[in-house]
């Protein structure tokens, strides 16, 4: 399997990280399968970002 990225990049990993337990936790109330794997990445200029595998 391969990885998914969220389409936004965040300044803190506060924010990423709130994004990604968002994931894990609230997607069956919109109707999408919970993703198994949630991560929050750095990038290479420094910024933060989900990515996840279903």
């Amino acid at each position: 399997m391969k990885w998914v990225y969220w389409n936004r990049l965040y300044s803190s990993r506060f924010q990423a990280s709130c994004m990604a337990r968002r994931m894990e936790e609230d997607w069956w109330i919109y109707g999408y399968e919970c993703p198994d794997t949630v991560e929050v990445f750095k990038s290479k200029k420094g910024r933060f970002g989900v990515r996840y595998m279903l």
